[in-house]
């Protein structure tokens, strides 16, 4: 879809530590990233040289991880790959489908997590697997979670943030609760919270998680790029 602000999306790791997340960066040189216990997430310039990439290393450490999200840059050889994952880009462009929960509907049920409900959202994660959550990752932003019988059953919330965008993440339902339409829910809230700012929602999913992107087009998102997710050490000595 054409969006003339969409190009900070090209690199929203980097446009988020330099900008609404500067609290929780660390940098060195040409190279970004979290605080440990926020994210895993790290940026060095689109097109980087080996000055950036030892900038990077000296500033995770010696075999220290770095998430290069969707980084066209590739370390020196002397770095360990750790994974490489397919997935895409999604944007929401409006309103989806008649199944989408009205706003007060997506409001029903729906709580503000808090510091206090960290060792369950940590729990709920470890279980479901949605992505990096880490103790430290509710800090980037709003998180809503969905309780039954008074256990955390369901959550999603705001992740990376650069300019005029962010992030829906950690969309995750414990198996036991599948198929109640929890997840729709919660991002449908979210999503009305980062419109009422004059922001634009925006997620990245699996290309193998067929299930989660069939649900996020009926709420109204469309793919914008493939997107190719990689993992790394630093070196361990140099």
């Amino acid at each position: 879809m054409a969006d003339g602000n969409a190009v900070v999306l090209d690199d929203p790791v980097g446009a988020s530590l330099r900008g609404h997340h500067a609290h929780l960066a660390r940098g060195r040189g040409g190279a970004v990233s979290y605080l440990p216990g926020v994210a895993t997430f790290s940026a060095v310039p689109v097109e980087a040289g080996s000055a950036e990439w030892a900038d990077l290393a000296r500033l995770l450490g010696p075999g220290g991880f770095a998430d290069m999200f969707d980084c066209p840059s590739i370390p020196p050889s002397q770095w360990e790959p750790v994974f490489v994952l397919e997935g895409r880009q999604m944007v929401w462009a409006g309103a989806g489908s008649s199944q989408i929960p009205s706003q007060a509907e997506a409001r029903t049920g729906v709580v503000e997590l808090g510091p206090g409900d960290v060792p369950e959202m940590l729990d709920l994660a470890g279980r479901t697997q949605p992505g990096p959550f880490w103790a430290r990752t509710l800090e980037l932003g709003t998180y809503l979670g969905i309780r039954d019988n008074g256990t955390l059953v369901a959550m999603a919330g705001e992740r990376l943030r650069p300019p005029g965008w962010t992030e829906i993440s950690a969309v995750c339902t414990a198996p036991e609760a599948r198929g109640r339409g929890y997840a729709a829910r919660l991002v449908s809230a979210l999503a009305a919270r980062i419109v009422s700012r004059d922001e634009r929602p925006f997620l990245h999913v699996a290309d193998t998680n067929t299930g989660a992107i069939a649900l996020y087009e009926r709420l109204g998102f469309e793919a914008r790029k493939p997107v190719t997710f990689r993992g790394f050490r630093t070196p361990v000595s140099s």
